[in-house]
């Protein structure tokens, strides 16, 4: 059994995986709870500033409107929510044109148009005084709609220190920086290339448990556990492979606004998944075991434009005593730079790569994409990914996955 029929083993049939493809954490309702404008939180969505960062570490939990409140008492537990109730809508309309399928197979026609691409509904704001959710229901290609990036938190203060729980369905997307896989760049479409398993496979898949620390001295600590959804019972739920036990996601980053007003994070996650079975969970197992190092770089300029730099590299340790029995090792890197000319628009360049111990995940690719924003809830993308290497194959092989895409990105 290879790599991919393992993923296929974990994901819950074709719909997950058109889930994975886009991401929104800036929606409207943030907006109207807060009583601020989307640029509050964001540069350009959805990328988060500083505020958004203190915005999500607390909760989501921070309210500017009206509540209905009942204070606490002997006979009754105490109520605060808000009047408005926290519901958002996205909707994505793509065209992209390429040659050639993730396959090699010759496309007919070469130009796709996709209405939508994708349409989510939200539930993201606050749920009580100190507790939030951010709730993403998403429709999928068979147009019925199922649960995408959900995260549920509590926060709350010691002193300088903030912390809290977080339930939620995708590692890193409960992360606040966006050198992540959750939330990285370039945050719609983009480059296709082998990914180490903490940032393929498991979103929607897994539920997770965990508790983070910010200690108020630039430091961040979490400590989440993992586990599968899959249902053991339900036959057609028990076929490839599926997480054995418990897997661990750990995370630290020590962030800092330095005097010049730049801003630096450097940060490491890790994470130790095994698949086992799916139809008798026991046996051999396949361990991965994910190691990652990266950074973050803002440097604001004049008239709110502002330069954005993500890096991020894994290296992924594979013993496959389930499947193949061998012991690859993919390493893959992501390295992007973004121009913000304020809200309105971006330019960025990036490039991600992949390889591996055994030649099978060599992968180049760069891409080019603009931005334009004529307000701060609407998004116009033109994005090209030019390939370099694809499956250790160069020249024509690799440049007939070239695409060419153009997106409206619509929230309200």
């Amino acid at each position: 059994m290879n790599r991919q029929k393992l993923y296929m083993g974990i994901l819950m049939g074709g719909l997950a995986t058109g889930l994975l493809v886009n991401q929104a954490e800036a929606v409207p309702s943030f907006a109207r709870q807060t009583g601020m404008a989307c640029a509050a939180c964001h540069t350009v969505f959805p990328e988060l500033n500083s505020f958004g960062r203190s915005f999500k570490l607390n909760g989501y939990t921070l309210t500017g409107i009206t509540q209905v409140k009942a204070e606490e008492s002997k006979s009754a537990s105490g109520l605060s929510f808000d009047q408005i109730p926290p519901l958002s809508a996205m909707l994505q309309v793509t065209a992209a044109n390429s040659k050639v399928d993730d396959t090699g197979a010759v496309k007919d026609p070469r130009t796709t148009i996709s209405l939508p691409d994708q349409l989510s509904f939200f539930f993201a704001g606050e749920i009580s005084p100190h507790m939030g959710s951010f709730i993403q229901m998403t429709m999928g290609n068979t147009g019925g709609f199922a649960i995408d990036n959900t995260d549920i938190r509590y926060a709350n203060h010691a002193g300088n220190v903030t912390y809290g729980v977080t339930l939620n369905n995708n590692p890193t997307v409960q992360d606040i920086w966006n050198s992540t896989p959750a939330w990285g760049f370039p945050f719609t479409g983009g480059a296709s290339v082998h990914s180490p398993l903490v940032a393929d496979g498991l979103g929607q898949n897994v539920a997770g448990l965990g508790a983070y620390a910010d200690w108020g001295n630039g430091i961040y600590t979490e400590l989440t556990m993992y586990r599968d959804m899959g249902n053991p019972f339900d036959a057609s739920e028990t076929t490839g492979a599926r997480i054995s036990g418990t897997a661990p996601y750990a995370r630290v980053a020590w962030n800092k606004t330095l005097d010049s007003g730049d801003y630096l994070m450097v940060g490491a996650y890790g994470m130790q998944t095994k698949l086992v079975d799916g139809t008798t969970y026991a046996g051999p197992t396949d361990t991965y075991d994910d190691g990652t190092v990266d950074a973050q770089y803002e440097h604001p300029l004049s008239d709110n434009n502002m330069i954005s730099v993500h890096a991020s590299y894994t290296n992924e340790k594979q013993t496959l005593d389930f499947s193949s029995g061998g012991t690859p090792t993919l390493k893959s890197a992501r390295l992007d730079a973004i121009y913000h000319w304020g809200y309105h628009a971006t330019a960025t360049l990036g490039v991600a790569n992949s390889s591996g111990n055994d030649g099978a995940y060599d992968d180049t690719a760069y891409t080019a994409q603009f931005s334009y924003l004529p307000w701060q809830n609407t998004k116009f993308t033109a994005q090209y990914v030019s390939y370099a290497k694809v499956a250790g194959a160069t020249g024509s092989a690799a440049s007939d996955h070239n695409t060419a895409t153009l997106q409206a990105w619509l929230m309200w």
